[in-house]
């Protein structure tokens, strides 16, 4: 494989990290390397949240962990793993020294008269909203950080805005957890063959 992008296969979501604070030099390239992603007519509809301290980390762990348990306690799961699952989520918001929440705004995209063209311009929107956040996760993993993507803020969207008051066009989209890491993985992936047509 090409040196040039060899070191992309060597990404992977880490969840445990050091405590040492990210510095501000870094969260920019993060920040600058995410926008510079491609976007649907160049719109660039992604919208950043940078929770840096530990009291903005823990107040929205907590809101989101009280909306966790609503869900499961509807699902009817057993309190035990109804806490376990809200004590995970819980540990890995506030752990992480730095969170960045990835939300996107359809201020700036097109509009359609009819539900089919505007999903589609939605649909667009979230797909280069998740592009900016793969570029920050790459760029996090060229600077030496550890991150991973946390899908959570979907299912609690109206809590994250209302816990960070958020403008009301942003929708919430994942959080990305990001810091030194202080732990090491090894994945695979599925063989090209399995995953791949090819139509010469």
């Amino acid at each position: 494989m090409n040196e040039k992008i060899f070191w992309i296969t060597s990404r992977r979501s880490l969840r445990r990290y050091q405590p040492d604070p990210i510095p501000d030099e870094l969260v920019e390239q993060l920040l600058t390397a995410a926008i510079w992603a491609p976007s649907a007519h160049n719109r660039q509809p992604w919208r950043f949240a940078v929770l840096k301290s530990a009291a903005a980390r823990e107040r929205l762990a907590l809101a989101m962990g009280r909306q966790l348990r609503a869900d499961l306690q509807a699902d009817h799961l057993p309190p035990d793993l109804i806490e376990k699952d809200a004590n995970r989520s819980y540990q890995r918001l506030t752990r992480a020294p730095l969170l960045i929440l990835l939300s996107l705004s359809m201020a700036d995209m097109d509009t359609y008269p009819d539900a089919r063209r505007q999903q589609n311009e939605w649909i667009m929107a979230v797909q280069s909203t998740a592009m900016a956040g793969q570029n920050l996760l790459l760029a996090a993993h060229a600077l030496g950080l550890g991150a991973c993507w946390m899908c959570a803020p979907l299912f609690c969207p109206a809590v994250v805005r209302e816990t960070l008051s958020l403008p009301p066009d942003w929708q919430p989209q994942a959080i990305l957890t990001v810091g030194y890491p202080a732990e090491q993985k090894e994945k695979s992936r599925h063989p090209l063959h399995r995953r791949v047509l090819y139509f010469d």
